[in-house]
Protein backbone atom coordinates (compact mmCIF):
# COMPACT_ATOMS: atom_id res chain seq x y z
CA UNK A 1 0.00 0.00 0.00
CA UNK A 2 1.44 3.44 -0.93
CA UNK A 3 2.51 5.84 1.85
CA UNK A 4 1.18 8.90 0.05
CA UNK A 5 -0.87 9.99 -2.92
CA UNK A 6 0.36 12.83 -5.14
CA UNK A 7 -2.46 14.30 -7.22
CA UNK A 8 -2.00 16.92 -9.91
CA UNK A 9 -4.92 19.18 -10.73
CA UNK A 10 -5.86 19.91 -14.32
CA UNK A 11 -8.71 19.94 -16.81
CA UNK A 12 -9.43 17.01 -19.15
CA UNK A 13 -8.87 17.34 -22.88
CA UNK A 14 -5.79 17.99 -24.99
CA UNK A 15 -6.68 21.66 -25.49
CA UNK A 16 -5.85 22.26 -21.79
CA UNK A 17 -2.43 20.56 -21.90
CA UNK A 18 0.33 23.07 -21.18
CA UNK A 19 -2.00 25.66 -19.66
CA UNK A 20 -1.24 27.32 -16.33
CA UNK A 21 -4.25 25.64 -14.69
CA UNK A 22 -2.97 22.20 -15.75
CA UNK A 23 0.55 22.46 -14.34
CA UNK A 24 -0.18 19.84 -11.64
CA UNK A 25 -1.65 17.28 -14.03
CA UNK A 26 1.07 17.95 -16.62
CA UNK A 27 3.75 17.32 -13.98
CA UNK A 28 2.17 13.98 -13.00
CA UNK A 29 2.07 12.90 -16.66
CA UNK A 30 5.71 13.95 -17.07
CA UNK A 31 6.84 12.01 -13.98
CA UNK A 32 4.93 8.94 -15.15
CA UNK A 33 6.67 9.15 -18.52
CA UNK A 34 10.11 9.72 -16.95
CA UNK A 35 9.66 6.81 -14.53
CA UNK A 36 7.97 4.52 -17.06
CA UNK A 37 4.78 4.32 -14.99
CA UNK A 38 1.59 3.24 -16.68
CA UNK A 39 -1.14 5.75 -15.82
CA UNK A 40 -4.57 4.12 -16.10
CA UNK A 41 -8.00 5.72 -15.91
CA UNK A 42 -10.14 4.13 -13.20
CA UNK A 43 -13.87 4.84 -13.53
CA UNK A 44 -14.57 3.83 -9.91
CA UNK A 45 -12.45 6.69 -8.55
CA UNK A 46 -12.92 9.05 -11.52
CA UNK A 47 -9.14 9.43 -11.78
CA UNK A 48 -6.11 8.31 -13.72
CA UNK A 49 -3.48 6.71 -11.45
CA UNK A 50 -0.24 4.72 -11.29
CA UNK A 51 1.80 3.34 -8.40
CA UNK A 52 5.53 4.12 -8.22
CA UNK A 53 7.93 1.22 -8.78
CA UNK A 54 8.88 1.25 -5.08
CA UNK A 55 5.13 1.26 -4.27
CA UNK A 56 5.52 4.23 -1.88
CA UNK A 57 3.56 6.74 -3.99
CA UNK A 58 0.23 6.63 -5.79
CA UNK A 59 0.47 9.21 -8.60
CA UNK A 60 -2.60 10.55 -10.36
CA UNK A 61 -4.99 13.22 -11.48
CA UNK A 62 -8.78 13.55 -11.42
CA UNK A 63 -10.58 12.82 -14.69
CA UNK A 64 -12.94 15.77 -14.08
CA UNK A 65 -12.46 19.51 -14.46
CA UNK A 66 -10.36 21.25 -11.81
CA UNK A 67 -13.46 22.76 -10.17
CA UNK A 68 -14.84 19.24 -9.51
CA UNK A 69 -11.60 17.61 -8.25
CA UNK A 70 -12.97 16.99 -4.76
CA UNK A 71 -15.24 14.14 -5.92
CA UNK A 72 -12.31 12.15 -7.28
CA UNK A 73 -9.92 12.84 -4.40
CA UNK A 74 -12.56 11.74 -1.91
CA UNK A 75 -13.04 8.48 -3.86
CA UNK A 76 -9.27 7.91 -4.00
CA UNK A 77 -9.03 8.35 -0.23
CA UNK A 78 -11.82 5.85 0.41
CA UNK A 79 -10.65 3.29 -2.16
CA UNK A 80 -6.98 3.32 -1.11
CA UNK A 81 -7.64 4.01 2.57
CA UNK A 82 -5.63 7.26 2.65
CA UNK A 83 -6.06 9.82 5.40
CA UNK A 84 -6.28 13.44 4.26
CA UNK A 85 -2.75 14.00 5.61
CA UNK A 86 -1.44 11.46 3.06
CA UNK A 87 -2.77 13.45 0.10
CA UNK A 88 -0.46 15.91 -1.69
CA UNK A 89 -2.18 18.15 -4.24
CA UNK A 90 -0.02 19.83 -6.89
CA UNK A 91 -1.81 22.94 -8.16
CA UNK A 92 -1.35 26.30 -9.85
CA UNK A 93 -1.18 29.38 -7.63
CA UNK A 94 -1.83 32.92 -8.87
CA UNK A 95 -0.36 34.48 -5.73
CA UNK A 96 3.16 33.13 -6.31
CA UNK A 97 5.65 34.33 -8.93
CA UNK A 98 6.05 32.05 -11.94
CA UNK A 99 8.07 28.96 -11.06
CA UNK A 100 8.19 29.47 -7.30
CA UNK A 101 7.14 26.52 -5.13
CA UNK A 102 5.63 26.35 -1.67
CA UNK A 103 4.88 23.14 0.20
CA UNK A 104 2.35 23.57 2.98
CA UNK A 105 -0.07 21.60 5.09
CA UNK A 106 -3.68 22.71 5.26
CA UNK A 107 -5.11 26.15 4.74
CA UNK A 108 -7.97 27.70 2.84
CA UNK A 109 -8.75 27.64 -0.86
CA UNK A 110 -7.44 31.15 -1.63
CA UNK A 111 -10.04 31.49 -4.39
CA UNK A 112 -8.87 28.32 -6.18
CA UNK A 113 -12.02 26.40 -7.13
CA UNK A 114 -10.21 23.06 -7.28
CA UNK A 115 -9.06 23.48 -3.67
CA UNK A 116 -12.53 24.70 -2.72
CA UNK A 117 -13.97 21.44 -4.12
CA UNK A 118 -11.43 19.27 -2.26
CA UNK A 119 -12.04 21.11 1.01
CA UNK A 120 -15.84 20.79 0.67
CA UNK A 121 -15.62 17.02 0.02
CA UNK A 122 -12.80 16.01 2.36
CA UNK A 123 -11.45 18.79 4.58
CA UNK A 124 -8.48 21.16 4.75
CA UNK A 125 -5.59 19.16 6.18
CA UNK A 126 -4.16 17.84 2.90
CA UNK A 127 -0.68 18.88 1.76
CA UNK A 128 -0.39 21.36 -1.08
CA UNK A 129 2.45 21.92 -3.49
CA UNK A 130 1.67 25.41 -4.73
CA UNK A 131 3.22 26.09 -8.15
CA UNK A 132 3.50 29.80 -8.93
CA UNK A 133 1.94 30.82 -12.23
CA UNK A 134 2.03 34.58 -11.60
CA UNK A 135 -0.94 36.93 -11.82
CA UNK A 136 -2.18 38.81 -14.89
CA UNK A 137 -2.44 41.98 -12.81
CA UNK A 138 -6.18 42.45 -13.23
CA UNK A 139 -8.84 40.27 -11.61
CA UNK A 140 -11.04 40.27 -14.75
CA UNK A 141 -8.18 38.64 -16.71
CA UNK A 142 -7.71 35.69 -14.31
CA UNK A 143 -9.84 33.11 -16.19
CA UNK A 144 -8.08 33.71 -19.50
CA UNK A 145 -4.72 33.76 -17.69
CA UNK A 146 -5.11 30.38 -15.96
CA UNK A 147 -6.50 28.77 -19.12
CA UNK A 148 -3.70 30.27 -21.22
CA UNK A 149 -0.42 28.58 -22.13
CA UNK A 150 2.94 29.49 -20.63
CA UNK A 151 5.16 31.83 -22.63
CA UNK A 152 8.60 30.42 -23.62
CA UNK A 153 10.46 32.27 -20.84
CA UNK A 154 7.83 31.11 -18.32
CA UNK A 155 8.24 27.51 -19.49
CA UNK A 156 11.91 27.67 -18.46
CA UNK A 157 10.95 28.75 -14.92
CA UNK A 158 8.29 26.04 -14.70
CA UNK A 159 10.76 23.40 -15.90
CA UNK A 160 13.30 24.51 -13.25
CA UNK A 161 10.63 24.26 -10.55
CA UNK A 162 9.63 20.82 -11.87
CA UNK A 163 13.24 19.66 -11.33
CA UNK A 164 13.18 21.14 -7.81
CA UNK A 165 10.00 19.16 -7.14
CA UNK A 166 11.70 15.99 -8.43
CA UNK A 167 14.46 16.55 -5.83
CA UNK A 168 12.00 16.16 -2.94
CA UNK A 169 9.89 13.23 -4.23
CA UNK A 170 11.88 10.63 -2.29
CA UNK A 171 11.45 12.63 0.92
CA UNK A 172 7.70 12.91 0.29
CA UNK A 173 7.47 9.17 -0.42
CA UNK A 174 9.11 8.53 2.96
CA UNK A 175 6.63 10.89 4.71
CA UNK A 176 9.48 13.26 5.57
CA UNK A 177 7.53 16.50 5.11
CA UNK A 178 9.80 18.57 7.31
CA UNK A 179 12.96 17.84 5.30
CA UNK A 180 11.04 18.10 2.01
CA UNK A 181 9.92 21.60 2.99
CA UNK A 182 13.40 22.53 4.19
CA UNK A 183 15.04 21.33 0.98
CA UNK A 184 12.45 22.92 -1.29
CA UNK A 185 12.26 26.27 0.49
CA UNK A 186 16.02 26.77 0.96
CA UNK A 187 17.18 25.90 -2.58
Amino acid sequence: MPNICIIGLGNPGINYNGTRHNVGKDWIKSIAKDCDLSLKSRKKIEATVATSSDEKILWGYPDQYVNESGHSINKIMKTYNFSLEQIIVVHDDLDLPIGSLKLKIGGGHGGHNGLRSIISHSGKSFIRLRVGIGHPGNKVDVTNWVLGKFKPVEKESILESFYRFNNIIELLGNNDMQNAQLKLHTE
